[in-house]
């Protein structure tokens, strides 16, 4: 192994039994981000100029985090942290993968009242907002001199750069009378149905209208009876997962006060209206199965993911009686194919926003393959910068939407949405400004990820991060290899290299590439996936192979 050094205050009782925790696995992930508006993307406001470039990243570089090290290899750099200037908005990190908004506010309510939580469930962090300054204050000052525990973790705390936690209205406050949430689901490796919502939500409070619908993948709004139950689901549900290490829940509250629904299907519900509920055949809504195992019909689409939904945990404080809600529930599949996603599916998407002389088919494929099998990629000739991507099905297409949608990648940001086509078509084929083809058939490469059950369950779906897993490499590959590669193939090099112990009879090593930022990682990635080294008198060339890590530095 070797290493290159290159919401307003809240009574307890409020939230009660009601508060369900959901989430059990997920992988640690602190993104860096690049430039102010990656921090201002997760709900901070823009007007507090604290400091220039108004970024949350500086906080690692400009000031201290409370406690002695945050995480494992990051140590207090040894500055003041109130070069930040103080601020009602405290930056929380290190928080464990069950956490859900009403820990945090468990645990941070006796600095003060607090007025608004946004979490960050694939980073472990949290913006908390507080009523004042001085309370943000006793928050940090307390945690540099002493542990503070949020759901049995210990947590690191510093003042964030901005002064307001963006809102999508004023709806977040408790007196404007808004009863309907904003659910975002990351990471939607299975369908997600109006009888999945209802399943989770209503025994935290009343439902009564679901709306499911696809933007920046999938999200859904979700109608309680009363304010009080909506701030209930959005405490006990914020930064929850529905399913083990997947479909995890980001909550705000919506704009609409009130959702109109004109049919009862998978999409759309109206549990007050069961007359508008369509009949086919005589047969009613099928019943949701509460016990058993998930559909095996899923779990045969080659994509080896196949799991119930979450039990609840024993030992949360969180967790409903059994008279509320039984300990493992699942939903059944779509009998016929209508789309979950609120329009026709489709297994194309639409990415736009490429770079016309940096990006092609292949490369399209070597960051699409970690998000499902590609099957065909064509670039558009009336409409520069964009291509058509054909997937394995409509699922791969939700996930590459949900991890890969408004990245940045060669200095322009990728738009990936689903396509109106329901197949690419080899038509009005033209080469691209590097002279390769504007159209591949990736049919019957070797290198999707996802052709077996067996191989598909070896994929971890990643969000992008800084770094990457490397596999597949010849033992005689060195550091110093790999950054020629990099520096040849015009990419950022990393910063630290680590690499796994092998076996003495393994033909091939692993290990991690941290980068100085996930843009670059993104970038080296695209490019260097699936790569082809070849060594002397070696008969086959290897090839490369990288996806996005589990780890959140090295």
């Amino acid at each position: 192994m070797s290493t290159v050094e290159a919401g307003g205050q809240r009574e307890e009782g409020e939230y009660g039994r009601a508060a369900k925790r959901l989430k059990m696995e997920e992988p640690p992930l602190e993104e860096k981000e690049d430039r102010a508006e990656d921090e201002l993307e997760e709900g901070e406001d823009s007007d507090s100029g604290s400091l220039p470039g108004n970024g949350e990243a500086q906080t690692d570089s400009r000031a201290r985090w409370s406690g002695r090290q945050f995480g494992s290899g990051r140590k207090d750099n040894g500055e003041d942290s109130h070069l930040i200037s103080p601020s009602p908005v405290v930056h929380v990190r290190g928080l464990c993968e069950a956490v859900v908004e009403a820990d945090l506010i468990d645990a941070l309510k006796k600095f003060g009242p607090i007025c608004y939580v946004m979490m960050m469930p694939f980073k472990r962090q949290a913006l908390v907002e507080f009523s004042a300054v001085e309370s943000a204050d006793r928050c940090v000052t307390c945690g540099a001199k002493e542990p503070v525990y949020i759901a049995g973790q210990q947590a690191y705390f510093n003042y964030s750069t901005s002064k307001r936690i963006t809102r999508p209205t004023n709806a977040d406050n408790p007196n404007s009378g808004n009863k309907v949430l904003l659910l975002s689901i990351q990471n939607p490796l299975y369908p997600i149905t109006t009888d999945v919502l209802y399943t989770v939500c209503n025994p935290i409070g009343s439902v009564l209208r679901i709306v499911i619908f696809k933007r920046n993948g999938i999200q859904a709004m979700v109608e309680f009876e009363s304010v009080q139950c909506a701030q209930k689901a959005k405490a006990a549900l914020n930064g929850a997962d529905i399913y083990a290490g997947c479909c995890t829940l980001k909550i705000e509250y919506a704009r609409p006060t009130r959702l109109n629904v004109i049919k009862n299907d998978n999409e759309s519900w109206d549990y007050t209206k069961p007359y508008l509920v369509r009949r086919e055949r005589g047969k009613g809504r099928q019943k949701q199965a509460i016990l058993g195992e998930h559909p095996s019909s899923y779990a045969d689409n080659g994509y080896g993911l196949a799991c119930p939904l979450l039990p609840l945990t024993s030992n949360s404080r969180y967790k409903l009686s059994s008279v509320d809600v039984p300990d493992m529930v699942s939903y059944p599949l779509p009998q016929s194919s209508p789309s979950y996603s609120g329009h026709t599916p489709s297994s194309v998407a639409m990415v736009s926003g490429l770079h016309p002389s940096k990006m092609n088919c292949t490369r399209i494929f070597n960051l699409f393959c970690l998000y499902g099998n590609i099957e065909k990629v064509k670039f558009m000739k009336s409409v520069p910068g964009t291509a058509l991507v054909e997937m394995g099905d409509e699922y791969a297409v939700d996930r590459a939407i949900t991890h890969l949608n408004s990245i940045k990648l060669f200095g322009k940001r990728l738009n990936v949405c689903v396509s109106k086509q329901h197949a690419v078509i080899p038509s009005q084929v033209f080469e691209l400004e590097d002279g390769s083809s504007s159209y591949k058939d990736f049919a019957m490469t070797r290198n999707n990820r996802f052709s077996s059950a067996g191989q598909a369950s070896k994929n971890i779906i990643q969000p992008p991060s800084a770094v990457l897993h490397y596999y597949n490499v010849p033992p005689c590959i060195s550091q110093d290899q790999l950054l020629k590669l990099c520096r040849e193939h015009g990419v950022p090099g990393f910063i630290k290299f680590k690499m796994f112990d092998a076996k003495p009879s393994s033909k091939t090593i692993s290990g991690l590439l941290e980068f100085d930022s996930k843009t670059e990682a993104v970038e080296a990635l695209t490019v260097l996936n699936h790569y082809q080294i070849r060594i002397p008198n070696g008969s086959n060339p290897y090839t490369l192979k990288l996806c996005f890590s589990t780890s959140s530095h090295l």
